[in-house]
C-alpha cells in the first residue's frame, strides 16, 4: 500500500513540476536557425521591447468584425529585416526585465484573469514623429502584415490549452506594401472567440538587430511621452 502512495505521489510532483515548467516564457527566438550538436535551435532576438498590461471589458480601442479589439502602438526609428511579436496571457510570476508597465498592469498584476489571445502586425502610412496624433492616427491607413491565434512555441495557460500567439514577419524590401520601414505600427489584440478581454498580458515586439528608440505605449497621449524622453 505503502508502495502505491509513494508512487502517485511521485506522478503528481512530476505533472505540477511539468505544468510549472511549461509555463515559463523562454527567450525570443528569431527566424534564423542553427544547430548545436544535434538540436536545432532559433536564436534569440537581439532586441527585444516588452510591454505589461491588463485589458479590461469597456476600454478596447476598436470593435472590428463583433470582436473587441485592443492596440499597442509601436514607433520603429528604423527599418528593419524582420519583426517578431508574442503574447502571453496571464502574465503570471513571469519576471519581464527592462519591461514598460501600465498603470493598469500594476493596480491589477495579481489578478488570476486571463484571455485566449489573438494578434496581428499591423503597419501605418505614418512615417514621421511629427506627424503622430490621435487624429492622424485614426485617420491612418493601417495594413495588417501578419496575424496569429495558437502557437505551440508559446506557454501554455492555465487550462492547459496553447492559447498564447506568436508570430514573425520578414522585411519584404521589393513590395513598399510589406517592407517593414520606419513609421508607427501597432499590435492589435483581442479573443480569438467572440466576448470580453480580460487579464494580464506581455506584449513583446523583437528585432534581429538592434534598434535604439523603440517605443511602445497603449496610447497614442504615453506614446508621445515616451518619444520625447
Amino acid at each position: 500500500m505503502r508502495t502505491k502512495i509513494l508512487f502517485l505521489l511521485s506522478i503528481i510532483v512530476l505533472g505540477t513540476s511539468t505544468t510549472l515548467q511549461a509555463q515559463k516564457l523562454k527567450k525570443f527566438g528569431s527566424s534564423i536557425e542553427k544547430k548545436i550538436g544535434p538540436k536545432t535551435i532559433k536564436v534569440p532576438y537581439t532586441d527585444v521591447v516588452s510591454y505589461l498590461g491588463y485589458a479590461a471589458p469597456g476600454n478596447e480601442d476598436e470593435v472590428k468584425d463583433g470582436k473587441k479589439f485592443y492596440y499597442i502602438y509601436v514607433w520603429v526609428p528604423l527599418a528593419a529585416p524582420e519583426l517578431g511579436v508574442r503574447m502571453m496571457s496571464p502574465v503570471g510570476k513571469n519576471k519581464i526585465k527592462k519591461a514598460t508597465m501600465s498603470k493598469a498592469y500594476e493596480e491589477n498584476a495579481k489578478s488570476a484573469d486571463y484571455f485566449d489571445t489573438y494578434i496581428t502586425l499591423e503597419r501605418s502610412d505614418i512615417i514621421s514623429t511629427a506627424n503622430i496624433s490621435q487624429d492622424a492616427v485614426d485617420s491612418a491607413n493601417w495594413t495588417i502584415l501578419e496575424r496569429n491565434d495558437d502557437s505551440g512555441e508559446m506557454p501554455k495557460q492555465p487550462s492547459g490549452s496553447t492559447y498564447n500567439s506568436l508570430l514573425r514577419y520578414k522585411s519584404d524590401i521589393n513590395d513598399p506594401l510589406k517592407a517593414l520601414t520606419v513609421g508607427l505600427y501597432r499590435i492589435g489584440f483581442t479573443t480569438y472567440k467572440t466576448g470580453e478581454v480580460k487579464g494580464t498580458f506581455l506584449a513583446e515586439v523583437a528585432a534581429p538587430i538592434k534598434i535604439p528608440g523603440v517605443v511602445m505605449a497603449k496610447t497614442i497621449k504615453d506614446l508621445k511621452t515616451g518619444l520625447s524622453k
